[in-house]
């Protein structure tokens, strides 16, 4: 599969980054049998955090969309940190959303939309998952978004 996702990502102008570093005390994924449980990325971007501030309020839920984008590619680093070759990823399992947003704002599963749709481009149907999308009061580094995901890998 790594062919099809690595082509997937050459078409869609895609780079994966160096899978980011932990900003605090855990480990950025854990692997238990054929699963790859991956830490909530940040949207980041040339080792910055490209998306700051509430989606709603500081940020287009279009600003949503793309942070959401961008934690679905760090997420791909992450996985191809872990297992060494994007071949052995048989599928997304299931993301978390958080957007970062006040009481009042309800479009969390478009900007999780972001996300949901470029897995989807690059993994093909195996980028298909369940999901969740919820607001968050904060999130850190007040980053747009977070997004944590599961994987199924093999060896």
């Amino acid at each position: 599969m790594s062919n099809t996702i690595e082509q997937n990502l050459n078409k869609l102008g895609v780079t994966l980054p160096q899978a980011a570093a932990p900003a605090a005390n855990y480990v950025p994924f854990v692997k238990t049998g054929n699963q790859l449980f991956i830490s909530g990325q940040l949207p980041m971007l040339d080792g910055k955090i490209a998306k700051v501030g509430k989606v709603g309020v500081d940020l287009s839920t279009e600003d949503g969309v793309e942070a959401a984008r961008l934690c679905a590619i760090n997420l791909l680093a992450q996985a191809k940190a872990a297992t060494g070759d994007l071949s052995k990823v048989v599928r997304l399992v299931k993301i978390v959303g958080f957007v970062n947003t006040n009481g009042d704002f309800g479009d969390q599963p478009k900007v999780i939309n972001g996300a949901s749709d470029f897995f989807v481009a690059a993994m093909g149907d195996a980028g298909r998952h369940a999901r969740s999308a919820v607001s968050a009061a904060s999130l850190p580094f007040n980053a747009a978004v977070e997004i944590e995901a599961i994987f199924e890998i093999t060896d």
